[in-house]
């Protein structure tokens, strides 16, 4: 999976050169440090050369250690600018695919956990791209490097160092697949308490309201616990590693050096060889000993990755793809428009029944359609595929004779006005909120917008006016607020196809009424589609739909449903013997 997704990053690669190139160059410079200090000790306390000859050496010896120091600053630096700009790539493409999955997807995942994917998952990123990816290249490069260097002083020392070398990656191979799955578990478990968080937070009035905040709070610390005991574990698994790690090395270093040490006193080699190659020894196995420290560092990443992978591998609908070059799309529809569903069919992946199937009918310009049904008929299953956050599985949608199937989804939806039954607002300001329909949009025609939507009164007592923070999903403004807000966008955007989800449904008298008479507005010379949840709404409707099952039940005016007798006559009268005022939904 981690492959895959680093496929997915092919700058990722050229910017891991720069850091890879400088690693070997300051095991180069540490070759030739070394190389010059054995020079120097062995003129100075054997051959008793003066300052004044070894003078150049040290000069060369410090100038060498002084350009490794800056080589070492190098690499660091150009490793953490391929882990940011990965970081980049990355959440820009875990984003992007997200929004290519669309509504669909995200409903059927839990935001905190995606959240906390896209935001801690790539930041995780740092030390499996920064450190550990080069330390890779480099626990294979510098070994041999350092290794030819020794070769022609002491070829015995030179097979020596290749054959301990392997040892230490063996040894994290076995540790490292023990802790894998150890950190794994801790990254799920900190997705599922940044998942719970954040309900529990935007539930705290539901909690409050049943006193059960602090038994969240219990339930909150004993997840708490529970991870910080998969931590406590991960890192005592680390320590450990890192220990046996350290002893091996160490072990390793003194097996060359009293292999040096006896052959130095049976005369097998000079002083000055074995010193150069003892002076090399720690520094050929320096990387694997950083690597040993950046693969426990990257584990964390290598498990976001997983994740990261995994959503990036969820197919998005084939229409959401990008069109090839040699493709262009369908013209946009002129308007006004002429909705024409024919034959469609949608089935949910794990249901046992279609959500519709067979469905036709058409909204004419300039007339509004309600849509009815029971609860679980399909109505929001239609609206989504008008809408083009799934897509359909069978027949087909025309927009004037056009199939929007032929037109890129962003494009189809610059025709398509929404006003849902609880609109989103971000945390912005009020016209922030607004320029999302347009987002050029002058301050004339945001006021515009907010007086033919009848959200201009109040906006104008709002604090800051239009620059007025209106909170998360705005919870600062009241239902009917929010709600005018959202009619306002729907101005701003002169869409010819208006989709309303019964947006008065949960509203107060008094809004319901300033709302009702800004869509009368809004409708006009518009094909509109209501998802009716109330017996007013569809009775003054040109056409209404009635859905059951998937199927459409019946098609007609208030007036001919009535005189049918059927589901529609059904649920009428079923309003009317509770006393209701709503449609059955």
């Amino acid at each position: 999976m981690n492959r895959r997704v680093l496929r997915e990053l092919p700058t990722l690669w050229r910017s891991l050169l720069p850091p890879v190139t400088l690693g070997v160059a300051t095991a180069a410079g540490a070759i030739v440090q070394w190389a010059l200090l054995s020079r120097v000790v062995g003129d100075v306390f054997l051959r008793g050369a003066l300052l004044s000859v070894v003078g150049p050496l040290l000069a060369l010896f410090l100038a060498a250690g002084a350009l490794r120091a800056v080589l070492a600053g190098a690499r660091e630096a150009t490793a953490q600018h391929a882990a940011t700009r990965a970081k980049s790539i990355t959440r820009e493409r875990l984003f992007a695919h997200l929004t290519r999955l669309g509504p669909a997807y995200c409903a059927g995942e839990r935001t905190g956990e995606l959240v906390n994917t896209a935001v801690a998952g790539v930041d995780r990123l740092d030390a499996y791209v920064g450190r550990y990816l080069p330390q890779v290249a480099l626990s294979v490069l510098v070994p041999l490097v350092i290794a030819v260097a020794v070769a022609p002083a002491d070829l015995l020392s030179a097979a020596l160092l290749l054959v301990t070398a392997p040892v230490i990656p063996l040894l994290m191979a076995l540790v490292g697949s023990y802790a894998e799955g150890r950190i794994k578990l801790q990254w799920e478990g900190l997705s599922r308490l940044s998942a719970h968080l954040l309900d529990m937070l935007q539930g705290v009035s539901t909690l409050a309201l049943h006193s059960q905040t602090t038994a969240e709070g219990d339930r909150v610390a004993r997840v708490s616990e529970r991870h910080r005991q998969r931590t406590m574990a991960v890192l005592r698994m680390a320590f450990l590693s890192g220990m046996a790690l350290e002893f091996l090395i160490a072990a390793a270093i003194g097996v060359v050096a009293v292999t040096l040490g006896i052959r130095l006193l049976n005369g097998g080699i000079s002083f000055e060889r074995a010193f150069f190659v003892l002076l090399l020894t720690p520094e050929f196995y320096r990387p694997l000993r950083e690597l040993g420290g950046a693969r426990h560092a990257a584990m964390e990443g290598t498990a976001a990755l997983e994740r990261i992978g995994a959503i990036l591998a969820t197919p998005a609908p084939p229409a959401s793809a990008i069109m090839p070059d040699a493709m262009s799309p369908a013209p946009l529809p002129d308007a006004p428009l002429t909705i024409a569903l024919h034959d469609m069919s949608y089935t949910y992946g794990d249901a046992t029944r279609p959500a519709l199937d067979g469905v036709s009918f058409t909204l004419r310009p300039h007339t509004r359609t309600a849509l009815v049904g029971p609860s679980g008929a399909g109505k929001s299953t239609l609206v989504n595929l008008l809408l083009r956050f799934i897509e359909l599985q069978a027949g087909d949608i025309t927009a004037n004779g056009i199939s929007i199937a032929e037109l890129p989804p962003e494009h189809w939806r610059k025709l398509v006005a929404l006003v849902p039954q609880r609109p989103y607002l971000f945390a912005g300001s009020v016209a922030e909120n607004l320029r999302l329909a347009k987002p050029t949009a002058t301050d004339a025609e945001l006021a515009r917008a907010a007086e033919r939507a009848g959200a201009a009164e109040f906006i104008a007592r709002l604090p800051q006016g239009y620059d007025t923070p209106v909170g998360e999903r705005g919870a600062r403004l009241s239902a009917g607020q929010a709600q005018r807000l959202s009619i306002a966008r729907a101005f701003l955007k002169p869409a010819p196809l208006l989709i309303l989800d019964e947006p008065t449904s949960s509203l107060d008298p008094e809004s319901e009424l300033l709302v009702r008479r800004s869509l009368e507005t809004l409708s006009r010379k518009r094909t509109v589609l209501v998802v009716a949840h109330r017996l007013s709404t569809a009775a003054s409707s040109d056409q209404i739909v009635v859905l059951d099952c998937g199927h459409v039940a019946e098609v007609g005016t208030h007036a001919d449903l009535l005189r049918r007798a059927g589901t529609y006559a059904r649920l009428v009268g079923a309003v009317s013997v509770s006393a209701e005022v709503e449609v059955p939904t």
